[in-house]
């Protein structure tokens, strides 16, 4: 596991004494949750650009009916 150092301002220390109070996480704890929380939110947000994406693409959509069709489930 790698380390890692980080410089903290008022606003941060302020979210980090309320994250490590109400959760009963370690400050090193609350980061890496927080890290981790924003990461599953910018896969999410992708997921649903490419979703949208693909709903507006008459292409994609008859390339996922045939899908649908071969796998007997349209």
């Amino acid at each position: 596991m790698g380390t890692l150092n980080v410089r903290t301002d008022e606003a941060m220390e302020t979210a980090l004494a309320r994250l490590t109070s109400e959760t009963n996480r370690s400050r090193s704890e609350a980061v890496r949750y927080a890290v981790l929380h924003t990461y599953k939110e910018l896969l999410l947000k992708q997921a649903t650009d490419d979703s949208e994406r693909l709903a507006d693409d008459p292409d994609d959509q008859a390339e996922i009916l045939a899908i649908q069709r071969f796998m007997g489930v349209a």
